[in-house]
């Protein structure tokens, strides 16, 4: 693959003028520092505006599924998340302080200034109400009020006592669990942990194990809690958020209690409180909430007139100088990440306590890098007198839109890409972020986004190809242009490669899009006519070679593919020719083939020798011995071609010898005694040359030396048991009287001939004619070998003549038996008859266990008739005799032919005795037909060792030989 092009594209070929935008960097940076909010707002709408116009919002409490919003007026609204009132309350005749629902949503618990507390149900008709007689300011209900028959709840208020009411036997009853220490400005319930607030701080008490955990004391200098409510919010079941005045705390109780199986909580041990984190603001709390790992503050800003005043604990003024509300995002040591001022309705007029802030139940742990998992966005509610805002986390869309404004176009993308937004915001952001890129030159980049940018827009595609190419930038485009879904038009493909190829440093790129891109989508012949003027220029390189034959293959022109496929030395060039069948274009590449896999195309050269000779081969090999060892490739190419054809390459066989004596020695000699094409005396010099004994002595005998050929194996090899072999395959004695006189010198050569004689010479000779005096070693125990063999072979020759002489018998026994077999003539001119005489013989045959009979058919014309007259035996009364090949002749017939035949022969000829008839013996017997007539068969016995057998016959129809 190509280098891929610069960030900027293709470098000093740009059109486009230079602009200065110096200033630009600046204005970023100045951009980069602005933070992005992490909330946005709206303004609750639905039933609110109504209700709100002739009454005024005191509290808020927010359940999984509805708002309860209470008034001054005394009224309870339950409202859906958009604002529509579902159900309303008209619990209380004061203003409503507090609200609380169980953590189940089913029941909402109010208290109010006319010293009621009233429990409704949301889905019955379900109503308690409680009379404390004095202004109670803060409820809770147990977070398991619907799950536990004890129905309990805590309450306070300006009396100073806590209650804890629960149901008991006899009914509800009130349970106080602290008094003393001033009003009781706040209570929030989380488990089994009840957090309060008083004038002289903040308490816990454990209501599973009925004991107080901690207390934490009142910030100093904080207004007074009826000036400036404090605020407690469980972030977790272990951290309690404190926000008084200007001061939050942080608490972490870890309580040693667990979870019993009805859902109580029972205590296990001591708890441990500490304060995790602890700060001051510059401003009035007027409402607190976890956001994740950091805090949503709801901050009072004072008037200006106050500014002397605005830590102290007298009130706010309420001249109409208040500024607006601001939420903050704070860290728990107090850095703050994002502030936005509310556009409240009448916040001049409002103080501190006249706003509070209310959060929708959230886990709180899916926050991270600024964003929510989906379902885990938290919701806030800032309520004041006349107006809720909604205050939710700014999701992907709002991120992306405000990373446009701002000109952040690669965040806002990335931000997209990772499908934080709507897939239709690609098209909006691509648009703009794709001119950018082309204003900015930044060409690669923009190449890059085109795919997910143009998308499948064909028309969108094929404008961007051409304006890339107008800049000369359309190599950077080429990777990413799509070559189905969309398909473009041909034109697109054809000019974008032609800009490839005009570029060298772009060829190897070429050459992957000509493999990677479907054939159908562009003609290959404009490319090729742009390329082709290139091919004997410098800016021809290999990659660009390579295209152009791939664009050959596609264009259906095999042999100039091959070709130049050939000079690339491309190893899959061998399939590429059994494929398209380019076996006769293979004539002028045969160097290029050696060079790129010497195996295969030897095998290839040797398969198409009818059509590149063995002499082209061999020209070109030599023509090319600059380029390569081509001596080697010629070794290899004649050795194969000799193992197929041993006379095809007849005419290199005195250049094969000094092949194969340089590159393998051992098949020299298979190729010396196979061969009858080379010189005998070049074969010799070379193999002199190169010290080759053994083919040194297999050329001496074929040229007749043989003298001279066992003088070498002898004083050069010293391999007297080759000598032996050599001399006996020469079969001349004068040759063995050499060896031996050649050898006398030799005692050790002595020895080994001695012990090589058997079979070939007779040892007593040798021994006689060895000088007297001369040391043999071993020259005992080669004897007793010489013996020991010499009675070995003894003992075989014997063994071999008895295995002969049973042989012999065995085969004489059963010739015997064969020629004892009878011959049965029959006459076919009467089948019936014949039958009833075989079944007679049968019968005869049964009775002599030992006797054999069968009936075969005479050879000649007719059955049971005369092979020289031809008339048949029953009609004649002289003698038969029958041969064993079942040839019969009547006796006259058969001396006359002799005669006539002696007669010509002359006196010379060798006069035949007279043949004698068999004897017969009590074995014949006659027959005769169930009508009494006279014989119709007769059975004679041969006499062993002749070969015919002779018999009168009288009318008879069949004659049966039989051997006893």
């Amino acid at each position: 693959m190509a280098p891929f092009p610069a960030e900027n594209g293709v470098e000093g070929d740009d059109e486009r003028e230079e602009e200065e935008e110096e200033d630009e960097d600046e204005e970023e940076e100045e951009e980069e520092e602005e933070e992005e909010p992490r909330l946005k707002y709206q303004r609750m709408g639905g039933s609110l505006p109504s209700l709100l116009a002739n009454d005024a919002a005191s509290c808020v409490a927010v359940a999984e599924r509805m708002i309860a919003l209470g008034t001054h007026a005394g009224t309870v609204h339950i409202l859906d998340f958009l604002g529509n009132q579902v159900k309303e309350f008209p619990a209380h005749t004061a203003a409503v302080n507090d609200l609380s629902f169980d953590v189940d949503g089913e029941y909402v618990g109010s208290c109010s200034d006319d010293g009621s507390v009233v429990i409704n149900s949301l889905f019955t008709d379900e109503k308690m109400k409680f009379d404390y007689h004095r202004p109670m300011k803060a409820i809770s209900l147990d977070p398991d009020y619907t799950r536990k028959m004890s129905r309990r709840f805590v309450a306070g208020g300006l009396a100073g006592h806590l209650y804890l009411n629960s149901k008991k036997w006899l009914g509800y009853r009130d349970q106080v669990l602290h008094s003393g220490e001033g009003p009781i400005h706040v209570v929030k319930w989380r488990t089994s942990l009840i957090a309060w607030a008083n004038d002289a701080g903040v308490k816990v008490y454990d209501a599973a194990n009925d004991q107080r955990i901690t207390f934490i004391e009142r910030p100093r200098g904080s207004p007074r809690p009826e000036l400036l409510l404090p605020h407690l919010v469980w972030q977790d079941d272990t951290l309690l958020v404190i926000g008084w005045g200007t001061y939050v705390k942080i608490a972490s109780i870890k309580t040693n209690q667990s979870n019993v199986a009805n859902g109580t909580y029972r205590h296990v041990g001591m708890n441990q409180v500490d304060i995790v984190a602890s700060f001051q603001t510059s401003y009035y709390i007027s409402g607190i909430a976890p956001f994740g790992d950091c805090l949503v503050v709801l901050a009072y800003i004072p008037g200006e007139e106050d500014g002397e005043k605005e830590f102290s604990s007298t009130l706010p003024s309420r001249q109409g100088n208040a500024q607006r509300p601001e939420v903050r995002i704070v860290t728990w040591n107090n850095d703050e990440l994002t502030t936005d001022a509310l556009p409240v309705l009448g916040f001049e007029h409002y103080k501190a306590k006249d706003y509070s802030l209310a959060h929708a139940p959230f886990s709180g742990s899916s926050y991270a890098g600024g964003q929510w998992a989906a379902g885990d966005e938290p919701l806030y509610y800032i309520v004041s007198p006349k107006d809720v805002v909604i205050a939710k986390p700014r999701d992907a869309e709002d991120h992306i839109a405000w990373l446009l404004e701002h000109g952040w176009h690669e965040k806002a993308l990335a931000a997209v890409e990772a499908g934080q937004g709507r897939s239709e915001l690609l098209d909006e952001v691509g648009s703009r972020y794709l001119d950018h890129l082309i204003v900015e030159r930044k060409y690669a980049e923009a190449a890059s986004l085109c795919p997910k940018l143009l998308r499948g827009s064909a028309s969108a595609w094929e404008r961007w190809v051409f304006h890339f190419a107008h800049l000369r930038q359309l190599p950077v485009l080429v990777p990413y242009m799509p070559t189905e879904n969309p398909r473009l038009r041909d034109t697109a493909y054809e000019v974008a490669l032609v800009a490839l190829a005009t570029n060298p440093s772009f060829h190897k790129y070429l050459l992957s899009t000509v493999k990677s891109w479907p054939h159908v989508i562009y003609s290959a012949l404009p490319v090729i006519s742009a390329i082709e003027p290139q091919l004997n220029s410098s800016s021809m390189t290999d990659a660009l070679k390579e295209a152009l034959a791939e664009l050959y293959v596609i264009d259906g022109q095999y042999e100039k593919a091959f070709s130049l496929y050939a000079d690339l030395m491309k190893p899959y060039i061998f399939d590429f020719i059994e494929n398209h069948n380019l076996h006769d274009a293979i004539r002028e590449k045969v160097v290029q083939l050696m060079l790129l896999d010497c195996k295969r195309a030897v095998s290839l050269l040797i398969q198409n020798k009818d059509l590149i000779t063995p002499s082209e081969v061999v020209t070109q090999l030599l023509n090319a011995r600059d380029k390569c060892d081509s001596r080697y490739f010629l070794h290899l190419y004649l050795h194969a071609l000799f193992e197929v054809n041993p006379h095809a390459g007849k005419d290199f066989h005195d250049m094969q010898v000094e092949l194969y004596a340089n590159y393998d020695l051992k098949m020299l000699l298979p190729f010396l005694r196979s061969s009858q094409h080379y010189t005998l005396e070049k074969a010799y010099e070379i193999c002199v040359k190169r010290d080759l004994l053994r083919e040194q002595v297999f050329i001496l005998g074929r040229m007749g030396n043989t003298k001279h050929a066992l003088a070498v194996i002898i004083n050069k090899l010293g391999d007297i048991e080759e000598a032996v072999e050599f001399v006996n395959m020469q079969h001349d004695d004068e040759l063995w009287e050499e060896l031996i006189k050649q050898c006398l010198n030799k005692p050790e050569m002595v020895g080994v001939l001695l012990e090589h004689t058997v079979g070939n010479l007779d040892p007593l000779y040798i021994v006689n004619i060895v000088p007297n005096g001369l040391e043999i070693p071993r020259l005992r125990d080669r004897l007793v070998k010489i013996i020991t063999d010499y009675r070995t072979e003894t003992s075989l020759r014997h063994g071999c003549n008895d295995i002969l002489k049973a042989d012999i018998v065995n085969l004489l026994v059963k010739y015997y038996k064969e020629a004892r077999r009878a011959v049965c003539l029959t006459n076919e001119e009467d089948d019936a008859r014949a039958k009833r005489v075989g079944s007679r013989a049968s019968q005869a045959t049964e009775k002599v266990p030992s006797v054999r009979t069968m009936e075969v058919k005479s050879k000649t014309r007719g059955g049971a008739r005369c092979c020289m007259c031809f008339d048949p035996f029953s009609i004649q009364n002289v003698s038969v005799i029958v041969f064993f090949c079942c040839h019969a002749y009547h006796m006259d017939c058969l001396k006359d032919s002799m005669q006539t035949v002696n007669g010509k022969k002359g006196a010379g000829a060798t006069h035949r005795e007279p043949i004698s008839e068999y004897e017969y013996d009590n074995g014949v017997e006659y027959e005769n037909d169930g009508d009494g007539d006279e014989a119709q068969s007769v059975l004679v016995s041969l006499v062993p060792g002749h070969s015919l057998g002779l018999v009168e016959l009288n009318h008879v129809n069949k004659v049966e030989l039989f051997v006893e």
